[in-house]
């Protein structure tokens, strides 16, 4: 192993080049304007796996799919194959530009940390796995463990083509072990294992009231107002510090071990810290159940979020009676919440009874299922070994409130195949918003840890997971 840290260390500078070229491409994929930047980037990823040393580099797609970018390395018969799975799109930065203290598609070092769209979710992964692969592959000549590494172009999006392309490609794609860089550690320097993510149910609601705006002098008082309906609508989530008032809404929730709850208490983190990383205002009190730990509240609870809401737009607002309003509501589901019966449960309760008789428009808005995993077995041994020598201290697992929720069908897809998702953000991250940054230490300490992982891998059997 130690040419391959070595060479790590010697090609840090490279490797941040690399990153740097990555980011200056701004591969937007929620708008459908940048699809030109989008073959730019997927090209681009090509020429770094090509450059890594992989073989067979190719842009696959599935359909309209946005382009995957593949590269594989199968030079260790008889030896576990690793999946490792990023994305080289990102989410916009407008409206919000001014508020980022450097140019978001320039990668930026500033105290310690490496800022720009797209630095830490999800092309700091990009350069993480190709960096391990490279420690090995200009050294030594080999890999101890076979590879392919496929990089997606929809995952913000909601990764709309994947399950299509997985069945399309499941073959070629085969694997004994999947490795995911697209969760965060519990704090930096601290590496961690995702072993429960939850998953998302949104739904669009329309409140109509009239068919047009009218001037609010001649019927304000007289008329539905259809912000206001909606927002009465909406405040029937509003939980304070309880549970969310959906009748039937718990029922299915997996409660946590004693063993959890017990793990999850001696985990790092505290008010003042947490306040502190996610900017929360002084006198603004946090909207945790009373008596829950933030971590339980976040990782295996559900939650619900107004994520959209318009009805008129301020900057051309005039006094008038609006006729229509409309939200998008987005629901964390949890261990073992089926999400067709929440999506009906939201539903309910936002169209029961309507202010004024107002009529109520409810269509689905994207759905991905919540995944969970027993932490234990050769495969996460090895990962937190991997993490350990990496990291210089004691991994830790934990779970996730985000959602992948491609890791659930593409494990059944490959036998049951583990799923490895190892941390590359961090609580100051600040992913999809202004300031995106990826802690340089840990940037470093992950691409060894994943070369430590090739190695610990290797003494596996391929059924062994």
């Amino acid at each position: 192993m130690q040419q391959q840290l070595d060479w790590l260390k010697k090609n840090d500078a490279e490797l941040i080049a690399q990153l740097a070229r990555l980011v200056a491409i701004p591969s937007i994929s929620t708008d459908g304007a940048h699809q030109k930047e989008i073959q730019q980037v997927a090209e681009l990823t090509c020429e770094q796996m090509n450059a890594a040393g992989l073989h067979n580099v190719s842009i696959l797609k599935s359909g309209d799919s946005n382009p995957y970018s593949y590269g594989e390395w199968l030079g260790a018969p008889g030896k576990p194959t690793v999946f490792l799975y990023a994305h080289h799109d990102v989410q916009p930065v407008a409206g919000f530009e001014h508020k980022w203290l450097s140019d978001p598609w320039t990668l930026t070092e500033r105290d310690g940390r490496l800022y720009g769209r797209g630095a830490a979710d999800d092309k700091g992964a990009i350069t993480v796995q190709l960096g391990a692969i490279a420690s090995y592959l200009k050294t030594v000549g080999s890999l101890p463990v076979n590879v392919k590494m496929l990089v997606e172009g929809e995952e913000e999006v909601g990764s709309r083509n994947l399950a299509g392309f997985f069945k399309e490609h499941k073959q070629k794609l085969q694997s004994d072990v999947i490795v995911v860089c697209d969760t965060e550690n519990i704090e930096t320097g601290r590496p961690s294992i995702t072993y429960s993510l939850r998953g998302i149910v949104a739904l669009h609601i329309e409140v109509v009231s009239g068919e047009k705006p009218v001037h609010s002098g001649l019927a304000g008082g007289m008329l539905a107002d259809a912000a206001l309906a909606l927002n009465v609508l909406l405040s029937r989530l509003y939980w304070k510090n309880g549970k969310i008032p959906i009748p039937g809404f718990y029922k299915k929730v997996r409660k946590l071990t004693p063993k959890e709850r017990r793990a999850f208490r001696k985990l790092p983190g505290n008010d003042k810290t947490w306040r502190r990383d996610f900017g929360v205002l002084p006198g603004v009190k946090f909207a945790t159940k009373k008596g829950l730990h933030p971590y339980e509240q976040t990782w295996r609870w559900p939650s619900i979020t107004v994520i959209a809401q318009e009805a008129s737009s301020i900057k051309n607002a005039s006094n008038q009676v609006l006729p229509r309003a409309e939200a998008i509501v987005s629901c964390r589901i949890v261990p073992d919440q089926d999400p067709d019966k929440v999506y009906k449960q939201l539903a309910k309760t936002l169209s029961a009874d309507p202010p004024w008789g107002v009529k109520v428009n409810i269509k689905p808005a994207g759905c991905v299922s919540w995944w969970m995993t027993d932490p234990e077995g050769p495969a996460f041994e090895a990962a937190l070994a991997a993490l350990q020598a990496g990291y210089g201290v004691p991994p830790v697992a934990i779970g996730c409130g985000g959602s992948i929720g491609f890791v659930g069908p593409l494990s059944e897809l490959f036998g049951g195949a583990p799923a490895l998702l190892l941390g590359i953000e961090d609580p100051r991250t600040n992913a999809h918003a202004p300031n995106e940054s990826l802690d340089a230490g840990d940037f470093r300490k992950l691409t060894a840890s994943l070369a430590h992982l090739f190695h610990n891998l290797a003494t596996l059997n391929r059924d062994s997971g």
